[in-house]
């Protein structure tokens, strides 16, 4: 069957994930219509394609264990000199994502694998790009604030074109009342009190 390339993550919710979408494109980094607006939980990991049945049920078993949290966006941040991104910081909801990262990525899980950087959540809206727009990603959403209650959390594949698209979304608690991510891609969550 052969391999796939997958990531996680926690969808930034409408109006939220087009607005960011859009004016990551607007400094003209050439992904932004590829990558819908998002927290990671995993980056990109390779996998085998016979494996994805157990890696759903992994994901549904760890959002069966939260629940919905409160996730608050505010101003920006980056990691250059060490990498060349531009971020909006992730100033609520964090923990919750360091939760989720960790369980998705436990030993006894099919998702296992080492990160290059320490995690840190947060919503990339400039990577690889000109200094001066990356300055300038930096200036103009340095006041931008957003706040949603994030209710679950998806599994995501990138295409042959580099383009990531939904494979399946987990709610938190099991259950179906989280709002359906928007066809953008978007809609983020926090787990402020889940289980250890």
């Amino acid at each position: 069957m052969g391999t796939v390339t997958l990531g996680v993550s926690i969808a930034v919710p409408e109006p939220y994930g087009s607005l960011l979408q859009e004016r990551r494109a607007s400094f003209g980094d050439p992904a932004a219509y590829g990558i819908p607006t998002h927290v990671t939980l995993l980056p990109p990991t390779e996998a085998e394609a016979a494996d994805l049945p157990a890696i759903e049920a992994h994901l549904a078993q760890i959002a069966t264990a939260g629940r919905p949290f409160p996730m608050r966006l505010s101003g920006t941040g980056t990691f250059r000199p060490l990498s060349p991104v531009v971020f909006v910081q992730v100033v609520e909801g964090a923990s919750a994502c360091s939760w989720l990262q960790k369980r998705i990525r436990e030993a006894s899980g099919p998702l296992v694998r080492e990160l290059q950087f320490p995690y840190h959540p947060h919503v990339t809206v400039a990577h690889g790009i000109a200094e001066e727009a990356m300055d300038r990603a930096y200036e103009e959403l340095s006041s931008y604030e957003a706040a949603w209650t994030c209710g679950s959390f998806a599994l995501y594949e990138q295409g042959a074109d580099a383009v990531w698209r939904k494979i399946n979304e987990f709610p938190f608690g099991g259950g179906g009342s989280a709002p359906a991510v928007p066809a953008q891609g978007g809609s983020s969550m926090d787990l402020p009190s889940l289980r250890p």
